[in-house]
């Protein structure tokens, strides 16, 4: 009777969650699943999808100006784009997370920049490509996959282009931000996030 009752429990639980993942995964909004207005706005900002126009770029924002010591969280403004040259030192899948409506299928890929490329992690700085983007590319011909990135990017100087976003729940994990206690294992919670443009400029 209980092995029954699992079979029918498990035959209505997995269609329904086969279902769920499937429509987060195509219409996942651009304010993901927040809990608070804050988050709200905190996940528009990460899922944004328009290009920064011309005007939008602050030349002041480079690689070397992201690295720059001491508490940066007013520094720059996230209204703001910016374009940054640097190494790439490794390329990898985030997280599931609520921003991307906790879905498997929708994960941000992190690709981290340096000034060389044996930089250790407190000198490195994040800049994300969105699964939008990552859709986007692929919809225009190009592979923006993590896979192919990590292949084509690491150990190479390269050229990112986007949104500038402050990533406040890292800020203690970051040495411009850092607090006693926590993993440093980044520069700056600045980051470029979302990417919308990559070149490779030493091939």
């Amino acid at each position: 009777m209980k092995r029954r009752r699992f079979l029918i429990a498990t035959a209505v639980i997995v269609p329904i969650l086969t279902v769920t993942v499937i429509l987060l995964d195509r219409y996942c909004p651009a304010s993901g699943l927040p809990l608070t207005s804050a988050r709200s706005v905190e996940y528009r900002l990460k899922n944004r999808s328009p290009f920064p126009s011309s005007e939008n770029f602050d030349a002041r924002v480079t690689l070397p100006a992201l690295l720059e010591p001491g508490d940066d969280e007013n520094r720059w403004s996230e209204a703001r784009a910016a374009r940054v040259e640097g190494y790439v030192v490794s390329v990898g899948r985030a997280g599931i997370e609520m921003a991307n409506c906790w879905s498997p299928c929708r994960r941000d890929i992190h690709i981290n920049l340096a000034l060389r490329s044996d930089a250790p992690r407190t000198e490195h700085v994040v800049v994300e490509v969105t699964p939008y983007f990552e859709r986007s590319a692929k919809s225009q011909g190009r592979d923006w996959s993590a896979e192919t990135l990590e292949r084509t990017l690491v150990g190479h100087w390269c050229r990112f282009e986007g949104w500038l976003f402050y990533d406040r729940h890292h800020a203690k994990e970051a040495t411009n931000t850092y607090k006693e206690g926590a993993d440093v294992w980044r520069a700056t919670a600045w980051e470029i996030h979302p990417v919308t443009k990559i070149e490779v400029l030493d091939n």
